[in-house]
């Protein structure tokens, strides 16, 4: 297991490139997979992950070469999958597991889908409902992985109210909607990132946007075009904190997708008070980009408006980071989604300020947090596998005085595999041993 010796650092400064965007590089995969013709993909992420997703479809039957972030899929079409000859290991990959569900519920064949110790214990019956609704046969351990999925069944179109604010579980419904007879439609409470639906479109398929409801019909097809992934704005928001947080600090974050179901995270910093702005905004391959330059910033801390938590879900963990270094008390709630990702995130989040001396309280569906400053650490932190904890605390260096050491950082591989080097180059010192 390895661990970040996360030292004190003064500054940052430069311009910085963050891999591609995990959320479309996934897709990129899927839908280059069932579309007609060949999909070239500049900037895919070379993750864990997203790897994942791409040996998933090699193992039925899609030809995918890749050279460095460039990828090119020979689509075999809606219909052109071929049965694996052993379960789909999707390792740590949440977003794999969840949308593969919806295509393999549709398919002719038998598939099982597995993954390792921690995506076993995630949460499925969220897109296993929805599933069974539309025909769909799968087994599951106690509604978590490893899932059984018997093929040959015929989906029908459902009209689907997501419980929670879900890309995952609409994307899954309506991938599954591709195969089904009929209409498929979803209604989501709030927005969640659409990656999907702007893909399919790029693609050539029909998917009909109504306020929050998306609908398609079955029995279309793909066609196969040129994507580009635009920087990970996840990826991006760890180094859009710690320039805010380090003195006298001047970054700017290249090429960012600033896709509007995205970008709470910028939302939430401005109003903290971050010295932030976009620039160069352009639209490649129906997704938005901008460059982001951040300073140095006095931040306070905030109630953070509701309906800005699904659009930063994945982002909370470095926004704790900004919160305990603001002035004054910030306030999450609405956000219980957290507390069933790669790790309780509210709960980790809140054992790793205890160590750094941070005030909080854990809430059902958030948590406060006293803005301070970060003491000595009483004890290595542990990450629980989860590589968004493991980056935002080595974040939390550039307020330190001591060392912080973070055990468990093998995952931050699946998402972000140079934070080091990026960091290092930046100014930070982050040694992983």
């Amino acid at each position: 297991m390895s661990k970040f010796i996360a030292k004190p650092a003064t500054t940052l400064s430069g311009e910085l490139k963050i891999p591609g965007d995990k959320s479309i590089s996934h897709r990129s995969i899927m839908l280059g997979s069932l579309s007609e013709g060949v999909t070239k993909v500049s900037g895919f992420l070379e993750g864990e992950d997203a790897l994942s997703t791409l040996k998933a479809f090699q193992a039925m039957g899609v030809k995918i070469e890749r050279e460095d972030d460039n990828v090119t899929i020979h689509g075999v079409g809606i219909h052109g999958l071929k049965k694996p000859e052993k379960p789909l290991d999707l390792g740590n990959s949440g977003t794999s597991i969840r949308l593969m569900s919806g295509i393999l519920a549709a398919q002719a064949f038998d598939s099982e889908l597995v993954g390792d110790e921690s995506l076993s214990k995630r949460p499925m019956d969220r897109v296993i409902n929805p599933l069974k609704d539309m025909g769909a046969v799968i087994q599951s351990n106690d509604g978590k992985p490893p899932l059984k999925i018997t093929g040959g069944q015929s989906l029908k179109g459902i009209h689907y109210d997501l419980p929670v604010a879900s890309a995952q579980v609409k994307s899954c419904v309506l991938l599954a909607g591709l195969y089904a007879d009929g209409d498929t439609c979803v209604t989501e409470p709030a927005p969640t990132r659409d990656h999907t639906e702007r893909m399919l479109k790029g693609l050539g398929y029909d998917v009909r946007v109504n306020d929050n409801q998306m609908c398609l019909t079955g029995g279309g097809k793909l066609s196969a075009t040129a994507i580009q992934v635009p920087s990970d704005i996840s990826s991006a928001a760890f180094f859009m904190v710690a320039a805010c947080i380090a003195p006298k600090s001047d970054i700017t974050l290249m090429g960012v997708n600033i896709n509007p179901t995205r970008t709470g995270v910028i939302d939430i910093l401005k109003l903290m008070g971050a010295n932030l702005t976009l620039s160069n905004e352009r639209e490649i391959g129906g997704e938005l980009l901008a460059d982001i330059r951040i300073k140095s910033s006095e931040l306070k801390g905030i109630q953070i408006p509701k309906a800005l938590v699904p659009l930063a879900i994945d982002e909370f963990p470095a926004v704790f980071i900004a919160a305990s270094c603001a002035q004054g008390e910030t306030i999450l709630t609405g956000a219980k989604e957290l507390r069933v990702k790669e790790s309780d995130r509210i709960q980790v989040m809140a054992d790793g300020l205890d160590i750094l001396g941070v005030k909080n309280e854990v809430l059902d569906d958030g948590i406060k947090i006293q803005g301070g400053e970060f003491k000595e650490p009483t004890s290595i932190i542990e990450s629980h596998h989860d590589h968004r904890i493991s980056m935002s605390f080595a974040v939390a260096s550039l307020r330190c005085a001591y060392p912080i050491e973070i055990n468990g950082v093998d995952n931050v591989m699946t998402s972000f595999p140079n934070f080091v080097e990026l960091a290092n180059s930046a100014g930070m010192d982050i040694t992983e041993v």
